[in-house]
């Protein structure tokens, strides 16, 4: 597993983590400016489940907050996690309808980029669609997926999950908008995603986990979806059979020039 300089906070005996006033300086500077960029790009349903989580813009939300507004709507949770998972660990969480959330946040030195989810890429990237049904139910089923599926298997899967969960796009009555939790949490990558430059294919699930990425970089192309529901039929679908199907196929020639060593 990849190592990290971040060390997640441990909560009090009730639950609660104390966060120094430099680091809810942090969370306010990147909740602030992101809710800006974010405005006619991110999807009606990501609005939707910010307006119902509330977060609060002055201090770091508490975990205990976002369960409330999770169980509520879908019966999912947020669970407190290290700075880094192994694989496992992220399938047995989400096979139990608990989402990892590592409680640490960027430094001011890293603001713009880092390679680690910490609490704000977590709960404000990825917990608004927790609300929904659709998405619920397929980061559910994908857990389950995972849990059951080889370490050859869970690479394909992980593709999928990047393509769509971190950095997937939306058809809509507006024009094409972002889900995607890997996108909305960047500034940087908000504005591109959405620009002319990168490329968009139409999602397919094969053609998604048949497409190599890299975590450091602006994606070169996103796939996207024609409704969030279309998340939600898949998870009902055959996905280890899909995942088959695109190990037979192997993958494509990336799309991006090879990471420096």
């Amino acid at each position: 597993m990849k190592q990290t300089h971040y060390v997640a906070r441990e909560p009090d005996a009730n639950g609660f983590i104390d966060y120094p006033a430099a680091e809810h300086e942090v969370w306010n500077t990147l909740i602030t400016r992101q809710l800006k960029v974010i405005e006619g790009r991110a999807c009606d349903e990501f609005m939707h489940g910010l307006e119902r989580l509330d977060l609060p813009h002055e201090r770091i939300p508490q975990l205990s907050e976002i369960n409330q507004v999770l169980g509520a709507t879908t019966g999912w949770q947020v669970a407190r996690v290290p700075a880094l998972i192994p694989f496992q660990t992220f399938f047995e969480l989400l096979a139990s309808k608990r989402f990892p959330v590592a409680t640490f946040i960027r430094t001011p030195e890293e603001l713009d980029y880092l390679q680690e989810p910490d609490i704000f890429h977590e709960i404000f990237g990825h917990c608004p669609l927790l609300t929904n049904p659709w998405f619920a139910e397929f980061t559910h089923a994908y857990g389950q997926l995972g849990l059951a599926a080889s370490k050859e298997q869970r690479v394909y899967l992980a593709r999928l999950y990047w393509m769509t969960i971190e950095f997937g796009l939306l058809d809509t009555a507006h024009g094409t908008r972002i889900y995607g939790g890997g996108i909305l949490s960047s500034p940087k990558e908000t504005r591109y995603a959405l620009s002319g430059e990168p490329e968009h294919q139409a999602f397919d699930p094969i053609e998604a986990m048949r497409t190599p990425y890299r975590i450091d970089i602006l994606q070169p192309v996103y796939f996207t979806l024609p409704s969030l529901k279309r998340l939600f039929d898949l998870a009902h679908e055959d996905v280890m059979a899909l995942v088959a199907q695109a190990t037979a196929l192997g993958l494509h020639a990336p799309k991006f020039p090879p990471k420096a060593a």
